[in-house]
């Protein structure tokens, strides 16, 4: 069965906390970054959960515990319980432990959140590549201090023919003080010296999603994230919707230049999205329309942004300010350009030029 190219938003009559069951959460860059909670996270995910939403956190980083990360969401004001939290350790222990024998040793290059899942799975975690039996190489996120050294010993275990596994390859993680290299730089690392390729767990491939499902029960879930190649195109391996918020990695440049399966079903700026319904963005005479904004595919490679006059309801240049002038939400002008760019695109990346439409947004 082919499946049907996304080439809008889409609307949403209820509220997004309404229309799904759970909330399938990236934790780094939805609900915090670098420690901190992200802008109304705290109490929008609280209104969420009192109106009967089930939240879950999902994570490809496989640095700390369950446990570590629930506490970490208490500290901030959102009580957690563990088995809320889904990582990309417990989902590469477990597709290890699918293959290798019960008890068997595991060389870990990462940190403790690696060392517990794999236990939960009755595996034996180890530290050097010279372990007599050694089953596999797993490798994650060991954040800024994880030493050098521990690519040399995967790349020592691994080109004498041990099976290689990655919790994740995000290349980048949002943190406090900006972007930094994640474990995705570090697996490039390791391919580098030993030309092997990692069976890879987290999202947006299978293992993940699998392990969310069989841990949270969810029947109608709402995936949200802020990365389009690992949280929506996990959502969109997964046939599941997904929501996404304009707090992390991603931006409205991206997002417009998205291929089909980085396509979000809705986006916003955060979570509040999940707190309210989606706009509708409905063809216009020459392109697509949301809220008061026209987005139109020119002739002449551009997207142009126009604002729909109040009295005719036709579209013209508006006020100098784009938003600033009846007061219009820059979101929905977002909406409509991305309708424009991804039906011009079809099944490819739009290569419009977009970047004056997106200054008189803010984005």
């Amino acid at each position: 069965m082919t499946r049907q190219i996304r080439t809008s938003p889409a609307a949403c009559d209820q509220s997004l906390h309404q229309a799904y069951d759970t909330a399938l959460l990236d934790l780094d860059g939805v609900v915090y970054a670098g420690g901190r909670a992200i802008g109304h996270a705290v109490e929008s995910l609280a209104a969420a959960r009192a109106d009967g939403m089930h939240l879950a956190y999902v994570t490809n980083n496989a640095l700390r515990t369950p446990q570590a990360v629930a506490e970490h969401l208490g500290e901030l004001g959102i009580p957690t319980d563990a088995a809320e939290v889904i990582t990309s350790a417990q989902a590469v222990a477990r597709l290890i432990a699918e293959q290798v024998e019960p008890g068997s040793k595991v060389l870990v290059i990462g940190g403790e959140g690696l060392r517990v899942a794999l236990r939960e799975r009755g595996l034996v975690p180890v530290e050097s590549a010279d372990e007599e039996g050694l089953a596999a190489v797993v490798q994650g996120y060991g954040g800024p201090d994880l030493a050098w050294g521990r690519f040399a010993e995967a790349s020592y275990a691994i080109n004498r023919g041990v099976p290689w596994y990655a919790s994740n390859t995000d290349l980048t993680i949002p943190g406090a003080r900006g972007i930094a290299p994640g474990n995705g730089a570090a697996v490039e690392v390791v391919r580098i010296a030993t030309g092997a390729e990692p069976q890879v767990a987290g999202k947006p491939l299978p293992p993940m999603h699998r392990e969310t499902v069989l841990r949270t029960g969810a029947k109608r879930p709402l995936v949200v994230g802020d990365r389009l190649d690992t949280d929506i195109e996990g959502a969109f391996n997964g046939e599941v919707d997904s929501l996404l918020v304009l707090t992390g990695v991603t931006d409205a440049e991206q997002l417009l230049r998205a291929e089909p399966r980085h396509r979000p079903t809705y986006v916003d700026r955060d979570l509040r999205g999940l707190l309210a319904g989606q706009p509708e963005v409905v063809p216009a005479a020459e392109g697509f329309r949301c809220g008061g904004w026209t987005a139109v595919a020119l002739n002449n490679g551009v997207l142009e942004l126009r604002e729909d006059d109040q009295e005719s309801g036709e579209s013209g240049e508006g006020g100098r300010n784009g938003d600033g002038a009846r007061g219009l939400d820059p979101l929905d002008g977002l909406r409509a350009l991305c309708a424009a760019a991804w039906t011009a695109a079809a099944e490819d990346v739009c290569t419009l030029d977009a970047a004056k439409a997106l200054a008189r947004l803010g984005l």
